[in-house]
């Protein structure tokens, strides 16, 4: 693995060790919850790549405050979790402070945006995790004086990282039909999503397109709604598999929503997957021991891109607009099979 062509980071170490920016950080800092062997994977790297925490790094950030605010639609999520702790890990290292602040429902993402003048004096830069913009709130950022990186969204004028959800929701989709599924049951997020994210419609989206390009006609009764919940997601199966047509393969557009699909099918008596196929879209850790099939983003690397971007800018004094489209991945385990003929 090659390291920067400067000083290697964070983010290096993390690749040459395989695993997390947020891994790689609490690894380092003798935290708890990291395996020996990985904790010891982590060392090796560091060592290898010559990679030292900058014992001064509080001295060298160029901002007053020292602080940059995170904004997440869902703080309790495991998603925004993982992009937080890929964003703390490389703040951490830049000797940068992390401010968090829940922004649950549009009421208080107004407040939040009308306070930016305010923020200012408070913090140096803002990432948006997962926080859907109205116009003139997207304007507002812009003319603010505050760094700003979104993630999940993407706006004229505003730096941002953005899955690519609809390709993500066809990977698995397209799986499914190559396996010659033609009834697949969609588990999605919250059609009234306070919040406007865009994740839920994209991935609607992408698996419309796919079932659109094999000649499938959309049927409006294997689509559920399971709320970014297992038990969200329960009560959707239920719903599905007790239809007098029934699908013998379910998307899920998240992992743990799956793993809520799965355990209603064990549950019911069918077997995984002879008599259903389950997929989903995360690679969140535990998808790996219940052998999910999945398309793998990596939400803590999406985190430490723009925290990355923000420590460049205020180091450099300098404001540049970056794009990044996240790339993801078909994980192929032991959920998904051929429908029964």
């Amino acid at each position: 693995m090659v390291a920067s062509e400067q000083n290697p980071t964070i983010e290096d170490v993390a690749r040459a060790a395989g695993v997390s920016v947020a891994t790689v950080s609490r690894a380092l800092r003798g935290l708890d919850h990291v395996a020996t062997s990985t904790r010891h994977k982590v060392e090796v790297a560091a060592e290898e790549l010559g990679y030292r925490a900058h014992p001064a790094a509080a001295k060298l950030a160029a901002g007053n405050s020292r602080t940059i605010c995170v904004a997440v639609a869902n703080i309790a999520g495991w998603f925004c979790a993982q992009v937080v702790g890929g964003i703390e890990a490389v703040l951490s290292e830049a000797g940068y402070e992390v401010l968090v602040v829940g922004v649950a429902g549009p009421d208080a993402r107004r407040r939040f945006i009308a306070d930016i003048d305010r923020m200012h004096q408070r913090v140096d830069g803002l990432i948006l995790v997962d926080i859907r913009l109205e116009a003139d709130e997207a304007e507002r950022l812009r003319s603010s004086s505050l760094r700003v990186v979104t993630i999940g969204s993407s706006y004229p004028g505003l730096s941002s990282v953005r899955p690519d959800d609809i390709s993500a929701a066809r990977l698995a989709v397209d799986h499914l039909l190559d396996l010659g599924h033609r009834r697949i049951g969609l588990i999605e997020g919250m059609r009234d999503d306070p919040m406007q994210t865009e994740v839920s419609w994209r991935r609607r989206e992408g698996y419309i397109q796919s079932l659109t390009r094999r000649g499938i006609v959309v049927d409006p009764n294997l689509l559920e709604t399971g709320d970014f919940s297992v038990v969200g997601a329960q009560e959707a199966t239920h719903r599905l598999l007790g239809s007098s047509e029934p699908p013998t393969a379910i998307f899920a557009i998240s992992d743990e929503m799956a793993m809520g699909a799965r355990g209603v099918a064990v549950e019911r008596g069918l077997a995984v997957p002879a008599d259903l196929s389950i997929i989903g879209i995360d690679d969140h850790p535990l998808s790996n021991t219940v052998a999910l099939t999945t398309v793998r983003q990596d939400p803590p690397a999406s985190g430490a891109r723009a925290a990355r971007w923000i420590v460049e800018d205020l180091r450099n004094d300098r404001c540049v607009l970056y794009t990044h489209e996240v790339v993801t991945e078909l994980i192929v385990r032991a959920t998904t099979a051929p429908p029964k003929l």
